[in-house]
């Protein structure tokens, strides 16, 4: 390569890799996988070390993370935590080993997980937690300690009274991350895309009660300043966090050679799949902290230790067949059946397809062979088409024109690109709607999972959500799996949820565009069922976010003929139909301060939760809105409030504190 060509070069990397480090570091929000960033950076340092005049103060490769959101407030670490070097096959780690043996003779290595979260600081005082942070840009984080306090295996007293900052990874376990995203799906929210964004969100959150629900965890791996605390290797170090009270990661092994440490890397990717938590490869650290010290830093990252990347998630299989499913909506989504294949100590024998149109873009034939992708948790997908592997046997896939469950013609709705399925006796939306119903957000009917619906469908004893409250103890104790107790708890449950307020039972009944959020607003708006029936969609269309489509939804539900007696027997067996929350006074009707005006809640609020000031100012007819704008008429700023705060100051809006809302808020 001449140095012309390596200079465009490098200018284009330093672009591509500023871009994605923004977004992995600052937004969460990566745009591309691990993999393809860790090329495009090691590309980056080739290029540098044969030409080391294009190495500028300002290359990513000199850098140790991202900027800093001003969402919290800012934290200097005691010591930079320090971004790791990293390995992408046997040949680097061996060249990193002789590097370490050149430099300081024979050592030990200590191999741990490299857990796939977030790296943050605890900061303790005299054995007292008193700050938790953010790795931020490495010199500077942002204060997430109250967030970190709803960790539960993070120690609020250590054990010992010492003054100490320790480093671990926050993360979200695989089973926290599925109840997550089944929650969000029923709340018809976007899914997390993966555990580590997921426990990034989290920990983001300006309420800490959102945090608290998150079921994270951590595990610890160093103390800022080991040497100080009279041991002399990593893993005495490790050793000694358990005895503080720490939970470490006991996935570890001190290894003599690199030979050992590449069986242990090839042992855990066998073990990987089984793991509760998820891991994007293996840290290598010199044992010995007096070597470590001997070796020193770059300025970017420690010479004596090193990660090591697991490969690619990619695999060639043979696609057998499209299964078609039926959603609660109708919907129609095509499913890949493959030929079982290995993926990362998985087999995997399913992959998504999204939609038609993706088949057609990529034109995906049966029998094909076709490259999959799995990371993470993330369902598999299906990357491309091995075109040039076809023998001819291959065979176009057209969706058919009839629903798969029920055999009734299927339509497209215009501007959509799913095909559905408008007969609403189909079994399949009648179940996935039962589901729906008793999810925890809607009914939230602990003890109907979807094993037990599927049950009670498939024996006949539901078919519509009314009959969900006409079942008895003699039809339950039947079931497979459902014993007299089980029987019992389910039944205490069911009727419980009569009680629920009108929201969660409007939100349950599956209303086409009618989310968690929309089914609040009406319920706090019409306040009861009867006045919701009784509707226009004009009445509708004047409540605050309620659009067009879904004023159309709602006179189309209230008009139909089945659906009026499916409400008339939910009343007839007892379920509420009334709106149990703060009452909202209509704008015309308050004298409130906060009648017709556009408020943001920033900063942590000590004497009221966020959630609970934003309901009792929109019970008063104000409008509590997530961002600072020329329309923002009030902003109520809490402790550490950050870049809205700033936001207010530029734009000239008035600002509140806390005990003057109250104030308000009590006249």
């Amino acid at each position: 390569m001449e140095k012309e060509v390596a200079k465009h070069r490098v200018e284009q990397l330093h672009a591509l890799i500023n871009k994605y480090n923004y977004e992995y570091h600052t937004l969460d929000d990566p745009s591309v996988p691990d993999s393809e960033y860790d090329k495009l950076m090691k590309e980056l340092i080739a290029i540098e070390e044969k030409f080391p005049e294009l190495k500028t103060p300002d290359s990513p490769s000199q850098r140790v993370g991202g900027a800093v959101l001003d969402a919290f407030q800012k934290v200097q670490h005691k010591t930079p935590m320090l971004s790791l070097g990293n390995a992408f096959n046997e040949e680097d780690l061996r060249d990193f080993d002789r590097r370490v043996r050149q430099a300081v003779g024979d050592v030990d290595y200590n191999v741990e997980l490299k857990i796939d979260g977030l790296a943050v600081s605890l900061r303790y005082e005299n054995g007292v937690f008193v700050r938790g942070a953010t790795r931020g840009d490495g010199t500077t984080g942002e204060d997430i300690s109250e967030n970190l306090k709803t960790i539960r295996n993070i120690p609020l007293k250590m054990n010992r009274d010492l003054s100490i900052e320790v480093r671990g990874e926050a993360f979200m376990p695989k089973r926290s991350f599925e109840q997550l995203n089944k929650v969000r799906i029923e709340r018809e929210e976007e899914p997390f895309a993966n555990p580590r964004n997921a426990a990034a969100g989290s920990l983001r959150q300006l309420d800490p009660k959102i945090a608290a629900k998150r079921n994270l965890d951590i595990f610890v791996y160093s103390i800022a300043e080991l040497d100080e605390m009279g041991v002399e290797t990593q893993n005495e170090g490790l050793d000694f966090l358990d005895e503080l009270g720490f939970k470490t990661n006991h996935e570890r092994k001190k290894c003599s050679t690199i030979e050992e440490v590449i069986v242990f890397i090839e042992e855990l990717k066998t073990k990987r799949a089984d793991l509760s938590y998820e891991i994007d490869g293996i840290v290598i650290k010199v044992n010995s902290l007096h070597q470590q010290e001997e070796l020193g830093f770059t300025a970017k990252s420690p010479r004596w230790a090193i990660a090591y990347k697991f490969p690619a998630e990619e695999v060639v299989t043979t696609l057998l067949d499209i299964e078609l499913s039926v959603g609660r909506t109708g919907a129609v989504t095509p499913t890949a059946i493959l030929e079982p294949v290995k993926v990362a100590g998985t087999t995997v024998q399913r992959a998504s397809l999204h939609n038609e149109d993706l088949i057609k873009e990529k034109d995906i034939r049966l029998f094909d062979k076709v490259v999959i992708k799995k990371a993470g948790d993330i369902i598999p997908e299906v990357v491309n088409v091995l075109i040039d592997q076809r023998n001819g046997e291959e065979k176009e896939f057209n969706m058919p024109e009839e629903c798969p469950e029920c055999g009734s013609k299927l339509v497209r709705i215009e501007e959509e690109v799913a095909l559905r399925c408008i007969n609403p006796e189909c079994p399949a939306q009648i179940r996935e709607g039962l589901i729906h119903f008793v999810s925890r957000q809607a009914m939230n009917i602990e003890g109907l999972g979807e094993r037990v619906i599927a049950q009670l469908f498939r024996e006949s004893l539901v078919h519509t959500v009314a009959d969900l409250y006409k079942l008895s103890k003699d039809q339950l104790i039947n079931l497979e799996r459902m014993g007299e107790k089980s029987s019992d708890n389910l039944l205490q449950s069911i009727e419980k949820s009569k009680e629920n307020s009108l929201e969660r039972l409007l939100f349950g009944l599956g209303i086409r565009f009618i989310g968690a959020k929309a089914a609040k607003t009406l319920a706090q708006h019409f306040e009861t069922l009867d006045r919701l029936q009784q509707a226009s969609k004009e009445e509708f269309i004047e409540v605050d976010e309620i659009g067009e489509k879904m004023a159309d939804a709602l006179v189309t539900y209230f008009q139909k003929e089945e659906m009026l007696n499916l409400l008339a027997e939910l009343k007839q067996l007892g379920v509420n139909t009334e709106y149990k929350g703060p009452k909202k006074i209509k704008v015309e009707d308050s004298d409130s301060y906060f009648a017709g005006k556009t408020i943001v809640l920033t900063g942590k609020l000590n004497e009221l939760s966020r959630n609970d000031a934003k309901a009792e100012i929109e019970a008063l007819g104000g409008k509590v809105t997530g961002s600072v704008s020329k329309k923002t008429d009030l902003v109520i700023a809490g402790e550490a409030a950050g870049s809205k705060l700033a936001k207010a100051s530029e734009l000239n809006i008035e600002v509140w504190d806390e005990k003057r809302m109250i104030s308000e808020l009590k006249k």
